[in-house]
């Protein structure tokens, strides 16, 4: 089986079976493009980082899934899914060949096999231990994407949802800093 296969066939029973984009508030977003490749020298770009899947549950990206054809080792997909789980700041992710899955927690370092994905409530409770009632309200407003023109940036993402989690948890200074060209990112905070 080529990978577009096994995804198919493997990867996509294993996710709806963990209750992905199945339970109200669970999606899945696939070929997500983390960052669109460094602009080069010409002004040519660089090849881009396309997480397979990103787990979003109640409006928050929790995991990435890299996936590899089902002939290749599981291993084959470590790195990637701890590149592309780095980049976006994300605690879980998971890389897979369709018969095994190997998950690796970012923040603990803990990775080895496992037999299946963890659901959405319990992917939730592992990256949100305590639960705070203004994270879950500041979560049902979508980020605003111009009509589908213009999608948030990974990094103008993670700058929001950690200001947001900063107010949420009465921090009384927050210091949010973007580099000049890094894009708009219009939030009042009241």
């Amino acid at each position: 089986m080529n990978e577009a296969e096994t995804r198919a066939d493997l990867i996509d029973p294993k996710l709806r079976e963990a209750g992905w984009g199945v339970i109200e508030g669970s999606k899945i977003l696939r070929e997500y493009v983390i960052t669109f490749g460094k602009i080069q020298t010409g002004g040519g770009r660089a090849k881009p980082l396309i997480a397979d899947y990103v787990l979003v549950y109640k409006g928050i990206k929790l995991a990435v899934v890299e996936a590899k054809s089902n002939v290749q080792e599981v291993g084959e997909g470590v790195a990637q899914a701890k590149l592309y789980a780095g980049k976006m700041q994300l605690d879980t992710t998971y890389a897979t060949n369709g018969r095994e899955i190997y998950s690796i927690c970012m923040k603990t370092g803990k990775e080895g096999l496992v037999s299946n994905y963890l659901t959405p409530d319990q992917l939730w409770d592992k990256t949100f231990a305590s639960q705070n009632r203004w994270r879950d309200t500041f979560n049902e407003v979508p980020y605003e994407d111009v009509g589908g023109t213009k999608t948030t940036r990974y990094y103008q993402e993670i700058a929001v949802t950690n200001t947001m989690e900063a107010i949420a948890n009465n921090r009384q200074r927050i210091l949010l800093t973007l580099a000049t060209g890094t894009g708009n990112v219009n939030y009042m905070i009241m």
